[in-house]
């Protein structure tokens, strides 16, 4: 056999070359840590030196060979142990390692990792082979190793580092539970095998450029899809950043690929998002429907409002029994609706099918539009089929133009004021392709209350003899719901020229979170118009209220609202109550302060940033948190309760604070009792009137403020 077929396969690769005569890839990792190797013969002198040992040691290979490695390399301290050492491997054949304090030339230690073993040549003599490397460089690289394997395996990021052909070569856990998948089904499948799904072409694409420019990707790909981990499907977010990965050489390796799991940051984004649009479109209908007190045109505010931005066709309808006094309303049987208003954001065969403004129609009881004014509740169908069409059309040709328009969504949304039905808005659409839902609902409804109110306002404008009754009494709540944590009681009473409508008002609003919102406020003026700026402001309250915004942000909104209300200034007070922490968040613009009635204390004014009126515009108001325990009292109440034509306001506040400075009582009698002394036969203002008492509710263990 010659030398040649003598020599293994591999030999090549062993000698620092490939078959292919290219040469080998070089552990970086032998380099950093420089061993050194020491050969000594039986009797402990040195008979072999490496470079690597002249650079650890100091000594060169002329200096150290012949040289007794004890007395060369041991201080003379440890030459006992050393020796015996020795001794040891060199009889037994055992090995030896350990960190070993070496002397360096010139003087001074170093510390050495060290290994020893015995070895033995052809001869049958024995000699003892030295390993040694920096000990600190080699703590340095096991911490190293340590914190990488520990930062990898623990990080809730999901990691995968793949090869130059974007093969996996390892995952960690976060990922793997990511992916739904077991680590091992990924190793050295192809990326696109794992992640088949279109939309990971592009990551892929963005690794390979970052295989071929270095330059890393940083959280530029969002993907938004479902994992096979989740028990049932739900809409999640990932970002994914990669960067190449090279050896100290400057050799690519491959590239590391880092998925973070967005999905609560998409969400919120998405909300936020929808949250802009919905305040976009109830500011923009504050400051255009009701601008008239002609129900017509106030109808067409509402259509434009809502067309192209929520809709594409829309059509408002009256039951011609609120604009006919003469005609009964019938709970059975068909309905009879006016059209005031029809817009569409194209020309379509979805319009023809709805009824021209001033046009009558009948709509028979199993009609959408008919249920929905008779039960007072808006109907949403997402997905309008043959069947649903029918049900949403006059008769079988509107429901034959609206199949040929493409319509598949639909709501119906009840045009209620003062807990009447006034009519109906028909929202359609055919073009956009999204359906609606209940976002969309929640703005239609919204705005529908607040063109109904404005409607309303108008109708009541055109009977001047019943606008007296119905505007001073229905536009404020007469009982005030059951709510968590209060006790409520409210007055209304009108200034005593029946004819003269003011524009005082208060509210109880549930909020989420078992949170309520009381408000109070008065629209300077008198009459009718008067009336209408506060139901406006009113369902504003309500509107903004809703949305769970801060008290300041409720009243930054009503003032934009009210600088858009010709000529009218408005004064409130907003305060919201948290039963869970017994607090009580209030701002005011430009209105009178609450009275606080503690259990077992005289009452007191509370002393608030007293802010601007609204409609001044442009200005910031301050919220003040007051804590509230159960039995605690607030008391708040427009101008009318206090301002007198003959006695100054600070006189007429004290008798206030007097008359309620009484044992404690139902507040039904306190209200009564505050109108009695306060009040008289003259006045010429509205009072609106609202107490609230906390109650006692289970509690959160936070810190309430005083």
């Amino acid at each position: 056999m010659s030398e040649a077929e003598g020599r293994p396969a591999d030999i090549g690769q062993v000698l620092g070359d490939r078959p292919d005569g290219e040469p080998s890839q070089q552990s970086g990792l032998m380099d950093l840590l420089g061993v050194a190797a020491v050969l000594l013969d039986a009797e402990g002198r040195v008979v072999l030196w490496s470079p690597q040992a002249e650079e650890l040691y100091g000594y060169t290979a002329e200096e150290a060979l012949g040289q007794y490695a004890a007395q060369l390399l041991v201080p003379e301290e440890h030459w006992d142990w050393v020796l015996k050492k020795f001794a040891e491997v060199m009889e037994t054949g055992g090995r030896w390692g350990g960190t070993f304090p070496a002397r360096r030339k010139g003087g001074g230690t170093r510390l050495v990792e060290l290994r020893n073993m015995r070895l033995m040549d052809d001869r049958g003599d024995f000699y003892a082979l030295g390993l040694g490397t920096d000990s600190p460089t080699l703590r340095e690289v096991e911490r190293d190793i340590a914190l990488s394997t520990r930062l990898i395996s623990q990080s809730p990021i999901g990691i995968a580092i793949l090869d130059p052909a974007l093969r996996y070569m390892s995952i960690n856990p976060a990922l793997e539970r990511m992916h739904g998948i077991p680590a091992r089904d990924h190793l050295g499948r192809h990326y696109r095998e794992i992640m088949y799904d279109a939309k990971f072409a592009v990551p892929e694409a963005a690794m390979r450029e970052v295989l071929d420019t270095g330059i890393p990707l940083i959280d530029q790909s969002t993907i938004v899809g479902h994992s096979p981990a989740d028990p049932e499907p739900r809409l999640h977010a990932w970002t994914i950043s990669a960067y190449r990965l090279e050896d100290t050489q400057g050799r690519v390796l491959g590239v590391a690929e880092l998925v973070t799991d967005v999905t609560e940051r998409y969400q919120s984004a998405r909300e936020a998002s929808a949250t802009r649009r919905r305040l976009a479109v109830i500011a923009d209908g504050s400051a255009r429907i009701g601008t008239t007190l002609d129900v017509a045109q106030t109808a067409r505010e509402l259509a434009d409002v809502t067309v192209p931005e929520l809709a594409d066709v829309v059509s408002v309808d009256v039951l011609d029994s609120v604009l006919d006094e003469h005609r009964p309303r019938t709970r059975v049987g068909p309905a009879f609706f006016r059209a005031l208003a029809l817009k569409a954001a194209y020309r379509t065969e979805a319009a023809e099918a709805a009824d021209p403004p001033g046009h009558i129609a009948a709509y028979d009881d199993d009609r959408v539009a008919t249920r929905c004014v008779r039960t007072g509740r808006p109907v949403l169908i997402p997905h309008a089929d043959g069947n649903d069409l029918a049900r949403i059309a006059r008769d079988e040709h509107a429901a034959t133009l609206l199949a040929r328009a493409g319509v598949h969504s639909y709501m119906a949304v009840p045009l209620t004021a003062r807990a009447t039905v006034l009519g109906f808005l028909g929202l359609t659409r055919a073009r956009d392709p999204q359906p609606f839902d209940e976002d969309d609902l929640a703005i239609a409804i919204e705005l529908a209350s607040r063109t109904a109110v404005c409607i309303d306002n108008a109708r009541a404008h055109q009977s001047v003899r019943n606008a007296a009754e119905t505007l001073q009494r229905s536009l404020l709540p007469h009982h005030p719901p059951s709510l968590p944590g209060l006790q409520i009681a409210s007055r209304y009473q009108p200034a005593q020229a029946a004819y003269e409508i003011g524009g005082d008002w208060y509210d109880v609003l549930p909020l989420g979170g078992d949170k309520t919102a009381l408000v109070v406020g008065d629209v300077m003026g008198s009459g009718i118009d008067a009336a209408a700026a506060m139901g406006r402001l009113r369902t504003a309250t309500a509107a903004f209220a809703g949305l769970d915004l801060d008290p300041t942000r409720v009243l930054e909104q009503l003032d934009t609202i009210t600088s858009g209300l010709e000529q009218y200034i408005a004064t409130c007070l907003y305060a919201a109550y948290d039963p869970h922490h017994g607090e009580c968040h209030i701002a005011n613009a430009g209105h009178l302060p609450p009275v606080l009635v503690r259990r077992g204390d005289h009452p007191q004014l509370l002393d608030l940033p007293t802010g601007t009126p609204l409609g001044v515009g442009g200005v910031r108001f301050e919220t003040t948190t007051v804590g509230l325990d159960p039995g605690d009292q607030l008391v708040l109440y427009t101008d009318g309760l206090v301002e007198t034509r003959h006695h100054p306001i600070d006189e007429r506040l004290d008798t206030l604070l007097h008359v309620l400075d009484a044992p404690d009582c139902p507040l039904e009698e306190s209200c009564d009792r505050l109108l009695h002394d306060l009040r008289q036969p003259d006045d010429h203002d509205d009072v609106a009137l609202l107490i609230a008492r906390a109650q006692s509710f289970p509690p959160t263990g936070a810190q309430r403020p005083r």
